[in-house]
């Protein structure tokens, strides 16, 4: 149940996006922007990094989402446990591993990022776009984690099911649909 009484019970990100429309279209637009640009860190590699910092956080309503949007991309349910459970145990393609692990440093202990960390990235091959293209989906779900555990939004394995595969299948970008539907500017 969530902490906003004008919430529905099976409150998600479409609903709270639209206490402030405004905000909330934009918030979605940052999505898309973000998260399905032409990048050589894929759809399916951001996924994947938002269902790991989610994870971190503890955002269930995040992590459920985003990791049934990745296990739709084809990443396997268990790579993200491993991930959770021990992240140098975890099989983890080589080229991506730096990436994880800027994301799992800069969701817990941020101040103490170094280049040290951007080199590890760069010398697996990625370039600063995509490097970018990380930090955007990195700093954007400590912000959705916030604001879904803000508002006190869990969600269901239902809603992780239908959201985790329309995200695969359709992207962010219908989510603006909300806004024409309720007359929001």
């Amino acid at each position: 149940m969530a902490y906003f009484p004008s919430l529905p019970d099976d409150a998600g990100v479409r609903h709270i996006v639209t206490l402030n429309p405004a905000a909330g279209r934009a918030l979605v637009e940052f999505h898309s922007a973000a998260l399905r640009n032409a990048s050589a860190l894929t759809p399916r590699d951001k996924e994947l990094i938002a269902a790991y910092v989610s994870g971190l956080n503890a955002c269930q309503y995040c992590y459920g989402v985003h990791s049934e949007t990745a296990k739709a991309f084809g990443i396997d349910e268990a790579l993200l446990e491993q991930l959770l459970g021990d992240f140098d145990a975890a099989p983890v393609e080589p080229r991506l591993r730096p990436v994880l692990a800027y994301a799992r440093k800069l969701t817990l202990d941020p101040a103490k990022m170094t280049q040290r960390d951007a080199d590890a990235v760069f010398a697996a091959g990625w370039g600063e776009a995509e490097l970018h293209d990380a930090v955007l989906t990195i700093c954007l779900f400590n912000f959705m984690n916030r604001l879904l555990e803000g508002h006190g939004v869990k969600g269901s394995a239902e809603i992780f099911a239908t959201r985790g595969q329309a995200l695969h299948d359709d992207g962010y970008a219908p989510l603006l649909k909300i806004f024409e539907a309720k007359g929001a500017a």
